[in-house]
């Protein structure tokens, strides 16, 4: 069964999640980012949300992180919970 590890930034805006991309594109540190910005409590360990399996986050989640490459920045991504940026730290398929 697939098995992904990922971390997010979890913002109310489009244009705030956008600003923080280009932030860790431009060399910022995303744990340090998360911790700052991010309103969801995994922000206190960097954004990261462990190991889970399909079915277990959002659809709209769930389908960036079993899909997208590893280690590199998605989103924004819009949830019920807000804007996303979700990077898959790995993924067993």
């Amino acid at each position: 069964m697939a098995r992904a590890t990922a971390r997010h930034i979890l913002v109310k805006t489009e244009s705030e999640a956008l600003r923080l991309k280009e932030q860790i594109a431009g060399g910022a540190d995303f744990a340090q980012l998360a911790r700052q910005h991010s309103t969801c409590p995994s922000s206190r360990d960097g954004g990261n949300l462990g190991s889970f399996g399909p079915g277990q986050m959002v659809p709209e989640f769930d389908a960036v992180v079993f899909s997208a490459p590893v280690n590199e920045v998605q989103g924004p991504v819009k949830t019920q919970f807000g804007m996303h940026l979700v990077e898959v730290t790995s993924r067993q398929d």
